[in-house]
């Protein structure tokens, strides 16, 4: 069976996207056939692959009963595979929510493939609505991204909260896979602070790898592809490739 790893923080820009595509690349260049599901409106994670987004989407298999294997698109990575999402998938919020288990349809959805694949990387929008709770009843693991900064350890507390009703009412399987640092600045003193804090807090649910503010990691998207095609030799690629290793070793 599959992994299923979701990434989730209700603030934006932390790199939860980023974080998606590259830890998918490097999975995929280690030899595990990785499929990378975007649930966010926004559909960033599919244009940093490459995807073609006009096509059929997430939305159209959550909400017409399309079976998910139609719109899965191939990417330039060896391995690495995609579900692309767009703007229509904004209209789930509201034509889900008389559904009857409604936090289940992405479950339900990947049920049917999680043989298929070695993990399935589900990227959600920043925020803790219907999306994001679908994404956290679906996966296995939940896996954190978490910017260095003052304002990103607020947040963190609402999603431990959100993350532990849905264990308790909804996927009691589910297991904090880990908190990855991004955008790591080492001569802030702030970033050094929250990096030392979190880890007392969490001790052995903190990645090691740290993922550093890098210029290529935001360039790399505008190409369509990951870092590992972009420039594997700039500090974000190695990062992101010794957060796969670390990802194989404890998931």
């Amino acid at each position: 069976m599959g992994k299923v790893i979701v990434f989730a923080n209700q603030k934006g820009g932390v790199g939860k996207t980023t974080t998606t595509a590259n830890l998918g690349a490097y999975l995929a260049e280690a030899g595990k056939r990785v499929l990378l599901v975007d649930f966010d409106p926004q559909g960033n994670l599919s244009s940093s692959v490459g995807a073609h987004v006009e096509e059929a989407s997430i939305y159209d298999v959550v909400t017409k009963g399309i079976p998910i294997k139609e719109v899965i698109q191939e990417t330039t990575v060896k391995n690495l595979f995609v579900v692309p999402s767009n703007i229509d998938l904004t209209g789930a919020n509201v034509e889900l929510i008389e559904e009857k288990e409604r936090e289940f349809f992405l479950k339900k959805v990947l049920n049917s493939i999680h043989e298929e694949w070695d993990y399935i990387l589900i990227d959600c929008p920043p925020s803790l609505g219907l999306l994001t709770v679908n994404g956290l009843v679906a996966a296995d693991y939940v896996l954190v991204p978490l910017q260095c900064e003052y304002f990103a350890l607020e947040g963190l507390t609402l999603l431990l909260q959100t993350i532990q009703r849905v264990q308790k009412n909804l996927n009691p399987e589910l297991s904090i896979a880990g908190i990855v640092f991004t955008m790591y600045d080492s001569r802030t003193k702030l970033a050094n602070e929250v990096v030392q804090e979190v880890t007392n807090y969490f001790k052995d649910k903190v990645f090691r790898t740290i993922i550093p503010r890098n210029i290529r990691l935001s360039e790399a998207p505008s190409h369509g592809v990951p870092i590992n095609q972009y420039n594997a030799s700039c500090s974000g690629a190695r990062s992101y490739k010794e957060l796969a290793e670390e990802v194989i070793k404890r998931v």
